[in-house]
């Protein structure tokens, strides 16, 4: 039996709220499988199974909040599942599903009518709830959310849009930890230089004209492969630092800054981004950064990540000096790609130019290293058709 405890979902993050079991008791499960969902400071968080088995206790219901290490449930092998799992519904110790009625199969969907109606929000019963509000999952649209409400027994659900999860100061307040603890802790240093980002924007453009609007590229996309390509030229950048000093990873798990509607950033990660094609990681942005501008994100994107790329896009800065986010030792920073004078051996000409800052540990790497990481990165984007 192994006992599923509730994992690390961040650095500062040291509790959360259980919204709903997605997996069931006698529900099979593999190691990835996504099988229940919480709520934190930067939002909703996917957990994923560390295991293959079966589900077998679950210990916490919906809308209890809990800390990190927490059992949350226990797991069986398959071959040890069908005896403790008799023994424990003979006992009565295995939890429903809170939306389970006695002699009837869990339908996909259960609209349950409201009891009471009061400034806290809708009430179930029987039903815990998250900050006032029921555990259903917003869709949110123009600054508000959408609420599923049920109606009459023979009516379909309706819907009200009210504001739920007020979320934005603690988005704040998670982000304020996070950089208290970079400033306090990472003996920071950063350094600067500014690329000739012609060649990858004539290259996207080139390319995105013979595709469909659907499939075209944003440089984010080979810019992201040029950065991950780079890092494995540098490994000190890519890893992480803790208790036993740093630790170099094999591979570019790269997080993604990612502005979250009603403030804040989150930073999942894209994992292996230096063996993925420029097409792969443009399929992955285009998916992930949707759910990532909800909260909607499995917690091995928030803690994989390996270092951070934070790229402004079209907005209106030309540098940034970004802070690291531990326990990672390094974050990429890009500023907007504009239009600047460029010499080119004894001649002046406008080209389209990106100013990158790394900001790196100075416990694991120096200014010298960052130099050689920006000078790869810039051989690379002048090359963007070799990615």
């Amino acid at each position: 039996m192994i006992e599923f405890k509730m994992p690390t979902l961040a650095a500062e993050i040291e509790a959360a709220t259980l919204v709903e079991w997605f997996k069931q008791p006698g529900d099979h499960i593999k190691r990835g499988d996504v099988i229940a969902l919480a709520e934190t400071q930067t939002g909703a968080i996917e957990i994923e199974a560390f295991d293959e088995g079966v589900i077998g206790e679950q210990r916490v219901q919906p809308g209890r909040q809990i800390e990190v290490g927490t059992v949350l449930a226990t797991i069986f092998s398959s071959e040890e599942a069908d005896r403790p799992l008799r023994a424990a519904k003979a006992s009565g110790a295995v939890a429903r599903h809170p939306y389970e009625r006695r002699g009837s199969a869990r339908p996909s969907t259960v609209w349950l009518r409201p009891t009471q109606r009061s400034s806290a929000g809708l009430q179930y019963p029987g039903m815990h709830t998250v900050h006032g509000f029921p555990p259903v999952w917003p869709v949110v649209a123009n600054g508000a959310s959408t609420a599923v409400v049920p109606g009459d027994d023979d009516q379909e659900p309706r819907t009200s849009k009210r504001r739920l999860w007020p979320v934005r100061d603690d988005l704040r307040k998670a982000a304020a930890i996070a950089m208290l603890r970079s400033q306090r802790e990472i003996p920071h240093y950063w350094v600067s230089h500014a690329i000739d980002a012609t060649p990858l924007l004539d290259w996207v453009g080139a390319a995105n004209a013979g595709r469909r609007a659907k499939n075209r590229l944003l440089y984010l996309a080979p810019l992201m492969k040029a950065t991950a390509l780079a890092l494995k030229d540098v490994p000190d950048l890519n890893g992480h630092y803790g208790e036993r000093g740093f630790r170099p990873s094999s591979a570019v798990h790269m997080g993604l800054a990612t502005p979250l509607r009603g403030g804040g950033l989150v930073a999942p990660a894209i994992r292996d981004a230096d063996s993925k094609s420029v097409d792969e990681l443009m399929e992955a942005i285009a998916e992930l950064a949707p759910r990532a501008r909800l909260g909607r994100l499995r917690r091995s994107e928030i803690t994989d990540a390996t270092v951070i790329l934070n790229n402004i896009g079209d907005g209106n800065a030309d540098i940034i000096f970004p802070l690291i986010h531990p326990p990672q030792v390094s974050i990429i920073a890009c500023g907007t790609p504009g239009p600047r004078p460029w010499a080119i051996a004894d001649t002046v000409c406008v080209r389209q130019v990106i100013q990158v800052t790394v900001a790196g540990d100075q416990r694991v790497s120096h200014a010298p290293r960052a130099a050689e990481f920006l000078a790869c990165l810039s051989r690379l984007l002048s090359e963007p058709e070799a990615l």
